[in-house]
């Protein structure tokens, strides 16, 4: 069994890898994209609300103009990603 731990992890590094340009270091959306999209932070209440499968959805068939990443990602790497927003909660 792998740890929470080890799936953070592997969740922080996606997540610096394909999101961090637009939602930010910590997800606060304090890029200069993320100012320009208007991003709500992602350890808001209305994104941590959302239920994982929601999560899932969006990263996967993106929403908005955020991009899809189910091309890009596993679907264990958005778990991951999922994991890893949940870590961002205020």
């Amino acid at each position: 069994m792998v740890s929470t731990y080890a799936f953070a992890d592997s969740g922080a590094d996606i997540y610096k890898t394909k999101c961090s340009a637009c939602h930010g270091k910590h997800g606060t959306g304090d890029t200069m994209l993320g100012k320009n999209l208007r991003l709500r932070p992602l350890g808001a209440d209305e994104v941590q609300e959302r239920s994982d499968d929601e999560l899932f959805a969006i990263i996967s068939k993106g929403k908005n103009r955020m991009p899809s990443f189910d091309r890009k990602l596993s679907k264990d790497q958005i778990r991951d990603l999922v994991k890893y927003i949940r870590l961002l909660k205020k």
